[in-house]
């Protein structure tokens, strides 16, 4: 998702203060005055935080890479999106990954990433066979140069707002996933299936290998569902199985996100 047309990222930026009274990923307790506070530590995973760097050699093909720049456009998905990553890209293996951006599919190196982003983290999953892992990369190497899903991404920003409603604390997971469903069918309509951004890109290399991270459709999920599929994490939508947290190849400095609710 990330990669957005330069004009979504004032749109986003201007979206982000109404999307910030909307829910939280976690409520917790103050340490010490025990008022509500909305936590959006836990959502980053960064290595001060429980989270572990890692090498690029510890990846494996059909890994998810999930990124964050310290642009304009980035930073406007993850306020809309409340979420501390903006793209997604897959790993190939060799030290390559895929993913969706406006110049449409391509490849590159890991390093090149490294050197581009702020954050970069990894998760795989757990029932991703070597098999599968072709299989992802022969969906990729039919799809490298296509065009970018521009439509689709401009669709998510108003999607984005809609959906906050779906998400409240304490909202049951199944309602949950109802309710951004039929959202979607209403703010995204049918759409094309042969253009992608970066979200949707991973879910449908994954669905070609016959391993769908979720029956949603994939033109639903932003970066930030992608990272809320982790072990230990509540997901937007139903999933078939959560991923594992592989590290972090490059964090952020650790910064103070938690404040009180109501203030």
């Amino acid at each position: 998702m990330s990669r957005f047309p330069r004009f979504a990222g004032a749109f986003a930026l201007a979206a982000a203060m109404m999307v910030l009274g909307g829910c939280a990923t976690a409520i917790k307790p103050h340490e010490t005055t025990g008022a509500p506070m909305l936590d959006f530590q836990s959502m980053a995973l960064n290595p001060g935080n429980g989270g572990e760097l890692v090498k690029a050699d510890a990846l494996q093909p059909g890994d998810i890479i999930l990124t964050a720049e310290n642009g304009l456009n980035s930073v406007g998905i993850r306020l809309i999106t409340l979420s501390p990553v903006s793209h997604a890209a897959i790993y190939m293996g060799n030290g390559q990954i895929a993913e969706a951006v406006g110049s449409g599919i391509r490849i590159r190196g890991i390093d090149a990433v490294l050197a581009d982003e702020a954050t970069v983290v990894a998760f795989r999953h757990p029932d991703l066979t070597a098999g599968q892992a072709v299989q992802i990369n022969t969906f990729v190497a039919s799809h490298e140069g296509q065009k970018y899903n521009y439509l689709g991404v401009m669709l998510q920003a108003p999607f984005a707002l809609e959906r906050r409603m779906c998400e409240l604390p304490l909202v049951p997971s199944t309602v949950r996933d109802f309710c951004i469903r039929g959202i979607a069918a209403v703010q995204l309509g049918l759409g094309r299936n042969d253009q992608f951004f970066c979200s949707q890109f991973i879910l449908e290399a994954y669905r070609s290998a016959g391993l769908p991270l979720t029956d949603a459709d994939p033109r639903l999920i932003n970066p930030g569902d992608l990272l809320h599929m982790r072990e230990g994490d509540v997901p937007s939508v139903m999933i078939h199985k959560p991923l594992r947290y592989v590290g972090h190849l490059k964090a952020a400095p650790l910064m103070a996100v938690a404040e009180p609710l109501g203030q």
